[in-house]
Order: C-alpha cells, then sequence, then structure tokens
C-alpha cells in the first residue's frame, strides 16, 4: 500500500505533507497500529543494505507526516521459517527469514535433495543446499500465492502439489 494511503486510511496524519513521489512508495509490511514498519530482501550483503536504505527513507517520510503522533519505527522479532515439500518428496524447500536490525527483513531459500522413503523431518536434518535462481524464479510465483492463500485464509489450496510444514510442525 502507497505511504499515503497508509497515513490516510490510519488517520495518523496528513498524507499532503508527503511529496507525491514519495506518497507513491510501498514499504513491504506496515503494521499502523503497532506503528512499525519492515523491508524485505534477499539474505546476502546487497539486499541487507537495500532494506536498510528503504526502510529509513519510508520511516523518515511516515514520520513527517504523521507527527505530532508517535513515530514509527524499524520491526524487530520477525523471525521464523517454513518447508515446502513439492512433488511429493521430489524437493524439499526451506524459506528462511530473519531480522537483523529494525526494519530490515532478510529471507534465504535453500532445499534438500530427494531421498527415496525419508520422511520430511528426516529430509529437513540433511544439509542445506542454495536453491538454483531459475528454481526459485520457476516456483516463486507458485509459492507467493500459496503463502498469501495460507496467511490470509488459514488455508492451502488444493491445487499445490505438494506440502507446506510450517514451524510449529517440525517439532
Amino acid at each position: 500500500m502507497p505511504l499515503s494511503t497508509i497515513v490516510e486510511k490510519s488517520k495518523l496524519g496528513d498524507p499532503n505533507r508527503l511529496p507525491e513521489f514519495v506518497g507513491r512508495l510501498r514499504p513491504d509490511i506496515t503494521d499502523t497500529k503497532a506503528r512499525v514498519l519492515f523491508e524485505i530482501k534477499p539474505d546476502n550483503a546487497e539486499g541487507r543494505a537495500e532494506a536498510r536504505l528503504q526502510a529509513g527513507r519510508y520511516l523518515e517520510a511516515l514520520n513527517a507526516a504523521i507527527e505530532p503522533h508517535p513515530p514509527f519505527t524499524g520491526g524487530t522479532g520477525f523471525d521464523g521459517s517454513l518447508f515446502l515439500d513439492f512433488e511429493q518428496g521430489g524437493a524439499l524447500w526451506q524459506l528462511s527469514w530473519r531480522t537483523p536490525e529494525p526494519g530490515v527483513t532478510l529471507y534465504r531459500w535453500s532445499y534438500r535433495r530427494k531421498r527415496p522413503g525419508a520422511s520430511w523431518k528426516e529430509r529437513a536434518a540433511q544439509a542445506q543446499l542454495e536453491l538454483p535462481f531459475d528454481e526459485v524464479e520457476k516456483r516463486g510465483q507458485v509459492v507467493e500465492q500459496l503463502l498469501r492463500d495460507a496467511f490470509d485464509g488459514g488455508s492451502i489450496s488444493g491445487e499445490f502439489p505438494g506440502d507446506v510444514y510450517l514451524p510449529v510442525d517440525c517439532h
């Protein structure tokens, strides 16, 4: 959601205080009740630097538009992972995310090789391998829609060719 819409809908300030270009910027995650913001990028030095820069710009713009209300800050404590089992054991992917500094959330995809007859827990214990970029691109849209469905509606589409194991399932 654009910054101008966030300010307007949350009734925290005056969206007219945002320059037009700045008002169109879209932070990745903004919680107007908790007044926190997260910018999500790949877990590497370039991603971390970009997330830090963008989160800083978004926070500066948001806080300029909402004063005298309490300011937004960079969110913390957003860490976790989930497993996706594609093709009934053909590919076990793991999406991990961490927030090493306020407002900066970094993610990493990894996978485990197929092991015939092994349970997903046994495969999860295998060494992680970096997921090739072409595979991420190939399946990224499927995974994005799956995650949106799971978190928005609480269910996973019957069209997904595999299983999802959330952290609670991993114990």
